[in-house]
């Protein structure tokens, strides 16, 4: 399911508004490349204890909200 999350265009922006919401999160966490979206879900989730369908929401909501 996480193969539907399409972050290639505005992922820098994207970074910047996980980071600001989730603190904890470093550079490292949220090294994004192409096709490895269950990979950088994996991380967020065990960093910041969110479940992968509320990580998944809020990229959804914030990308959306970015067009």
């Amino acid at each position: 399911m996480a193969n539907d999350l399409k972050l290639k265009g505005n992922w820098n922006e994207l970074k910047g508004k996980l980071k600001s919401k989730y603190g904890e999160l470093t550079d490292d966490d949220l090294t994004y490349a192409e096709g490895q979206e269950d990979q950088l879900l994996g991380r967020l989730q065990q960093k910041t204890g969110q479940s992968i369908d509320e990580l998944k929401q809020f990229l959804f909501s914030e990308d959306e909200n970015a067009k």
